[in-house]
């Protein structure tokens, strides 16, 4: 039990890690993009690259995914702060979610069954 918290702090620390490489990376290049996106990136490259590096952070993410909501609080608490810059737009937000929704949808569709294919070519 405490091994299995152990290593799930550890793989978590190693995720904070390649963000803080990113951060570090954004800051020394003056890159427009956000750290938290180049650490994304390289994370991504690790996980091409070496294989093993899944079943090693396996459990960190999976926590983080399972707890993935409470992140998303204090967004809410700061629309929330900011209520009066939405006032009488409130139509046009609901409007903006909706079909914003529809096409994250509709494009994780699409990858899916692109990506399903070419697995499916490579392993027949």
């Amino acid at each position: 039990m405490l091994k299995n918290i152990v290593y799930t702090v550890a793989q978590i620390g190693i995720l904070y890690l390649f963000y803080l490489i990113g951060s570090y990376i954004q800051d020394v290049f003056r890159l427009f993009i956000p750290g938290s996106i180049i650490g994304m990136l390289l994370f991504f490259i690790v996980l091409m690259v070496w294989k093993p590096f899944e079943r090693f952070v396996e459990k960190g993410t999976s926590f983080i995914l399972a707890h993935l909501p409470i992140f998303f609080t204090p967004a809410t608490v700061g629309v929330i702060v900011y209520f009066d810059l939405f006032k009488g737009k409130g139509v046009w937000l609901v409007v903006i979610t909706i079909v914003s929704t529809i096409i994250v949808l509709i494009s994780s569709a699409y990858t899916t069954r692109i990506v399903q294919k070419v697995k499916e070519r490579v392993k027949g």
